[in-house]
This record gives structure tokens, C-alpha cells and sequence, in this order.
């Protein structure tokens, strides 16, 4: 039994320490929260901060963030704002969003971020800290130019597949949504060039696989934006919840299976001295064809038999890499195809453009090289991402305290970098609303802030796959303008945009097509 005077001491012990860490605390909090507000922002309620304003529907949340930052924070390219009781500051100007991206101490993903960590676990995108810095590490090498180079391939079967689905829509009068048919060529390509595997994705749009990957997208977008989804306790409630595990299954499932199948190959391919660095010209498929080295046969070559990846950390990264790798292309090849059906003198070049270098009519395959030297398509993409960027808003965790305009934004507080408004600043583009390819020409781009233009993110969390997205964007686009010249049926005024993870379209993109002469 405890002496009752010890018992005491022990309480008052525990007492002064709760009292003390509550102290600490609270002269913490007051600090955050008195220079967080000294930040130009919208008036915030208590407790619940500026939640109501922002608890609206997908195509209603990037023009609320415009126009309170437009209200705001126009003069000093920051803007705060309270989300609940997390503290905010939204930023749109190359000189504050610079700070944030270049520096090491913040390259930590906000918490909004978690939503996916049931699909993607700790991955390179969602990941932090010394795990962000190894896998980045162990990541890098599968995308060099030379591993590029055999996914070329991919690229251009599934480009194919997609001009002869087009042919369907000739003679459309009324025009029609461009969006799902590059979705699933994007679809396709990823899991072949990730998984050395095909969902054919173009044929069966209604496959288990690809309707998992479109429904958990939806689930967690709808998590990141309202509130009452986002405690996992309550959102254990919803009808939601069954469809989402139920897509977890689905996704998990599929990528296990692939992975267990291709390291059993592996293990025979050794046995028989037939496996190197490189898988051998003997390796084919039940159809005789060559297997490309995936992105997934590199992790099982770098996970050395589980001593460096284990089965789970090679199944986030191919997870990673099919999510990060098929929503962001996809978008990036519609807007710029839809951008050029609206421009027909832009578009007549990149016609001469490619026909100069593959032969107008002509039907050999597309190259490497060719692909690097299609230099004024590469500046129409950029300039669709400057427009209409992918990811449209970047959300950062700042670690420690940044000096920001005048002001000093706290460590604890979420960045959110809106690169939608950050591409439309006249001071680095002047009539920023017009599309204008020439701003991306060698000369044309001296000078420029370099953390003007992001939309690959910048720093040392830039996109690990942006050289794979530019290269398969270019087939992908190069293959359809060979075939058909397009045309622009939506106005882009009159489009709703969805401000969700990938920046899209509410009603799609609508264009018409016509075969080019021969």
C-alpha cells in the first residue's frame, strides 16, 4: 500500500506537470495565433475559424480561395485564413512561395494529405523526414533517360489504340467530352509501364480495377473538403466507408498479386542465370512479346529480397506511381488539346512541326529522338500547365517559422500554394489569360522567376516523374495530330473548374475532330 503523503506528492507532481505543459501550450498558441492574424485574411469565427466559407462543393472552392485571396492578400501575395482551429496562409506570388518549395525544412505534406494514406501508405508522395529522403533516393535511378527511352513503347501502342477508339467521333457534330478517352489511355500506360501489367483500361472502361481507382479518388477528395468526413470515427459511419474499403481490397489486391507473381519470375530467371541488371531477350509473355523492364521489376531489384523494400514498400510506391502518374497526365493532355482546338493558327504549327520531323502521312513509329525535337509542342504543353496546372493547389507543412512580406508565418501552420493564381501573375505573364506557347521559347523564358512557374512543383519535392509525363504528353498528343486535326465545341469562359486534387472540367471538355487530309 502507498503511503498516503507519497501519494499525494505523486498527484501534486502530476499536477504541476499538466499545469506547466498546458501553460507552455497556451504561450504557444498565443503566439501562433497573434501572428497569424497580423496576416491580412477574412474575419474567422471562434473555434471553427473560417470553416463555413469553405465547406462548399468541389466547383465552388477554387473560386472562393481566389477571391479571398484576391480580397485579402492581392498586395502582399500571402493571405491567411483559419480552418477550424488550424491556421492557413495561402500564397500566389513567386517571391513567398519560394521560401517554402526551396527549402529542406519544409518538405513535409500537409495533413491533408492522410486522406490517402489508407491507398498509398507512406510512399514518396505522402511520405516525410529521413523515409522521403531514402526512398527519393532508391526512386531516382528508374527514371533516367535510358529506362525512358522503353517506355516509349507503351506510350505509342496505347496512343494507337486510342486514334482508332477516336474514329468513333467523326462526324460529331455536336462534339463530345475528349476527358474519359485520354483517362484511359493515361489509365493503360501506367499500369504497364508500373506494373508490366495491362487492365486495358481503352476496351473495358468497366473493369473492377479502373472503377476502384476512379471511386476511391472520389471518396478522398470529398474527405479533404468536408468536414465532418475528414475524423475517421465519423466517417466509419457514412455509406462511404464500405466503398471505400471495399476499393482498398480491389487495389491492394491487384498490385500484391502482380508483385508476388513478377518476383516468383525473378526468382526462376536467377535460377536459370538469365537475370542481370536487365531483363533478358528470352523473358516474353504467354504472346512471345519481350517484357519492358516496369517500374516495378526496378523496386524488386532494388529491395533486395526484402532487405531494403519489403513487399508493403514496394506496393505503396507502385500505388504512388499508378495514382500520381495516370490523373496528371491525363488532365495535362486534354487541356492542351482543348487549348489547341480553340487556337487553330497555334495548332496548324505544331501540325508542321510534327509532320517536319516524322513525314507528313507517315506511319513509322515515334522515336526518342523525334519526341525531344518536337521543341514548339513542348511549349504549347507548358503553356496548357501554366493555365490550367495539373495539381492546382500544393499544400505544404511549414516547420519552422518563415519571415514572409513583412510578417512572420509560424512553424505549424499548412501552406497552401495556389499555382492556378501563382501562373496567372501579369508580372511574370503579361495578358495571363491568353494562351501564348512563345513564352515557353528558349529566349522567351531568360529572366523569369524560377519559382514562377511550378507546375511540377519545384525545389527538392519537385516531381520525381515529370520527365515521364512530358515525354508520354508529347506521344500521346503527336499520335492524335497525325491523324485528325481537333476543334474546341466549350468555350473556356464558360467552363466550371472542380479545384479537387487534379484540376478538372465539372462537365468535361467538349471538341470535335476531323481526319487530316492525306
Amino acid at each position: 500500500m502507498w503511503d498516503l503523503s507519497l501519494l499525494s506528492a505523486v498527484v501534486v507532481v502530476l499536477l504541476v506537470y499538466v499545469l506547466v505543459a498546458w501553460h507552455r501550450y497556451q504561450k504557444r498558441r498565443a503566439r501562433m495565433v497573434r501572428l497569424i492574424d497580423r496576416i491580412p485574411g477574412p474575419p474567422s469565427l471562434p473555434l471553427i475559424g473560417n470553416t463555413i466559407e469553405l465547406n462548399v462543393e468541389h466547383d465552388e472552392l477554387l473560386e472562393r480561395l481566389m477571391g479571398s485571396t484576391k480580397l485579402w492578400g492581392r498586395r502582399v501575395g500571402v493571405n491567411r485564413m483559419w480552418n477550424g482551429t488550424k491556421p492557413y496562409i495561402t500564397v500566389f506570388h513567386p517571391d513567398r512561395v519560394e521560401p517554402i518549395l526551396s527549402s529542406n525544412k519544409h518538405i513535409d505534406k500537409s495533413k491533408d494529405y492522410s486522406y490517402l494514406h489508407p491507398w498509398l501508405g507512406t510512399g514518396l508522395l505522402t511520405s516525410s523526414g529521413s523515409k522521403w529522403h531514402s526512398r527519393r533516393k532508391i526512386l531516382t535511378p528508374a527514371f533516367h533517360f535510358k529506362i525512358l527511352e522503353d517506355f516509349i513503347d507503351v506510350f505509342l501502342e496505347q496512343s494507337s489504340i486510342l486514334v482508332k477508339k477516336l474514329e468513333r467521333e467523326i462526324g460529331n457534330e455536336a462534339g463530345f467530352n475528349i476527358f474519359p478517352y485520354i483517362t484511359h489511355c493515361a489509365l493503360d500506360v501506367i499500369c504497364e509501364t508500373a506494373m508490366g501489367r495491362q487492365v486495358n483500361a481503352q476496351g473495358d472502361s468497366q473493369s473492377e480495377y479502373v472503377k476502384a481507382v476512379y471511386e476511391i479518388g472520389s471518396i478522398i477528395q470529398n474527405r479533404q473538403s468536408k468536414l465532418w468526413l475528414q475524423p475517421d470515427w465519423m466517417f466509419r459511419w457514412t455509406h462511404m466507408y464500405k466503398t471505400h474499403e471495399k476499393c482498398i481490397k480491389i487495389l491492394h489486391g491487384f498490385s500484391n498479386k502482380v508483385i508476388q507473381e513478377r518476383k516468383e519470375e525473378f526468382a526462376k530467371l536467377r535460377e536459370k542465370n538469365k537475370m542481370a541488371s536487365t531483363v533478358s531477350d528470352e523473358d516474353t509473355n504467354t504472346f512471345g512479346r519481350k517484357k519492358r523492364l516496369a517500374f516495378l521489376d526496378l523496386l524488386i531489384e532494388a529491395s533486395r529480397d526484402g532487405a531494403v523494400l519489403s513487399n508493403e514498400d514496394i506496393r505503396e510506391e507502385v500505388d504512388t506511381f499508378m495514382f500520381e502518374g495516370h490523373d496528371t497526365t491525363s488532365a495535362a493532355i486534354s487541356w492542351a488539346l482543348f487549348l489547341l482546338g480553340g487556337q487553330p493558327d497555334i495548332q496548324t504549327k505544331v501540325i508542321q512541326e510534327i509532320d517536319g520531323i516524322l513525314g507528313p502521312g507517315a506511319e513509322q513509329g515515334i522515336t526518342m529522338k523525334d519526341l525531344n525535337e518536337m521543341k514548339y509542342l513542348e511549349c504549347c504543353i507548358k503553356e496548357a500547365l501554366r493555365l490550367y496546372p495539373s495539381v492546382p493547389i500544393i499544400a505544404r507543412q511549414i516547420n519552422e517559422d518563415i519571415n514572409m512580406a513583412h510578417y512572420t508565418v509560424p512553424a505549424g501552420t499548412t501552406a497552401l500554394i495556389i499555382t492556378y493564381m501563382l501562373h496567372r501573375n501579369p508580372e511574370s505573364f503579361p495578358q495571363p489569360e491568353q494562351f501564348n506557347p512563345d513564352r515557353f521559347l528558349k529566349e522567351n523564358v531568360i529572366g523569369r522567376h524560377p519559382y514562377a512557374y511550378i507546375p511540377f512543383s519545384a525545389g527538392p519535392r519537385n516531381c520525381i516523374g515529370q520527365k515521364f509525363a512530358l515525354l508520354e504528353e508529347k506521344a500521346v498528343i503527336a499520335s492524335i495530330l497525325r491523324k485528325y486535326r481537333v476543334e474546341a465545341v466549350d468555350r473556356r469562359e464558360n467552363l466550371t473548374l472542380l479545384g479537387e486534387l487534379i484540376l478538372r472540367p465539372k462537365h468535361g471538355l467538349r471538341i470535335k475532330i476531323f481526319p487530316r487530309s492525306p
